[in-house]
């Protein structure tokens, strides 16, 4: 009996101990996000004193007389990434059906480790790749193209008109499409993979193509698991830093054309924080941080937001 008592009384500690240090990992993760969003605001305070509102709508980046704005790097930001995402999205969805329902069964494990290898490679390899084999080929085999048959359209023709230099905002969303893919399309064959099989093979017995099995039994299923995975993408693609500056082209210029160089907030911390002279140069950078931070918090709680929102349909009549 005495053993026992003692047997529990050691558990009950253990037990204690386990809860208390799982608190402490939680609420030091919550402290270490106030301790950045803090150093943020008191290192671009001097900024945000200085331009106030009219540092998010003001293209002026000019160091010599200390004018600066953040527009041309949000838009490049939003730009890239959403163009990243516009290509991902179907490529992954279709990589991950291949895998899970039309590949032989010898091949799914290969190409599988492959996409898991592509995701592993480093941002850096990613921006030398495009700069030195992609961004060559892109303007002397792709960018004229454009400009031929694309750039004379109407509506669209101003958006893929510009001189084939090889850099510019397309060619940076096309890197990060390719860095992202492999992440989205991981998520997604993961999901497909739970969905049950007796799902599936009833469809396929009612006469269901492969398309309607995965339009109306697949995709319901794992709606959830896709959006996390896309929002993963996101993510990625919004904090990206040296494949983009590699291909970007760096250039404070707002361009309507996406053959230009351009600029993106991450790329600009990039390139100008080692060379930042002076308090409201280091500050106007520092609250381009804040930014991208913000811009990150608001994208991750819409894709929350509409988690939550999907999972409460969940069980619902359709």
């Amino acid at each position: 009996m005495l053993l026992h008592e003692a047997s529990l009384k050691r558990q009950s500690i253990f037990d204690a101990l386990f809860r208390n240090l799982t608190r402490i990992a939680a609420f030091g993760v919550l402290i270490l996000l106030a301790a950045i969003i803090t150093s943020l605001v008191l290192g671009s305070m001097p900024a945000i004193k200085t331009f106030g509102f009219g540092f998010l709508i003001s293209p002026e980046w000019d160091p010599v007389n200390d004018q600066f704005g953040a527009l041309i790097p949000i838009v490049g930001t939003l730009i890239t990434s959403f163009i990243a995402l516009l290509i991902a999205i179907p490529v992954s969805f279709g990589i991950a059906i291949f895998l899970t329902e039309l590949s032989p069964r010898v091949l799914r494990r290969p190409l599988g480790v492959a996409i898991e290898l592509l995701a592993g490679i480093p941002s850096i390899i990613y921006g030398m790749w495009g700069l030195f084999v992609f961004a060559p080929l892109f303007a002397d085999h792709v960018e004229p193209w454009l400009n031929e048959h694309v750039g004379t359209l109407p509506y669209i023709g101003p958006f893929f008109s510009g001189p084939p230099m090889g850099i510019g905002i397309l060619t940076a969303s096309i890197i990060l499409a390719i860095m992202v893919i492999p992440f989205i399309a991981s998520v997604m064959r993961d999901v497909f993979d739970v969905v049950p099989a007796m799902l599936k093979e009833s469809a396929y017995g009612l006469g269901s193509t492969t398309w309607e099995v995965m339009l109306h039994i697949v995709l319901p299923y794992t709606k959830i698991g896709v959006a996390g995975g896309i929002m993963l993408g996101l993510g990625r693609a919004l904090g990206e830093t040296m494949a983009v500056t590699f291909v970007i082209g760096n250039a404070h210029e707002l361009s309507k054309s996406l053959l230009n160089p351009g600029n993106s907030i991450s790329s600009a911390l990039a390139n100008e924080f080692t060379e930042a002279f002076g308090e409201l140069y280091t500050a106007s950078l520092i609250e381009l941080g804040l930014i991208l931070f913000f811009i990150t918090f608001v994208v991750l709680s819409i894709s929350r937001y509409m988690l939550y929102k999907l999972s409460k349909r969940e069980g619902k009549a359709a």
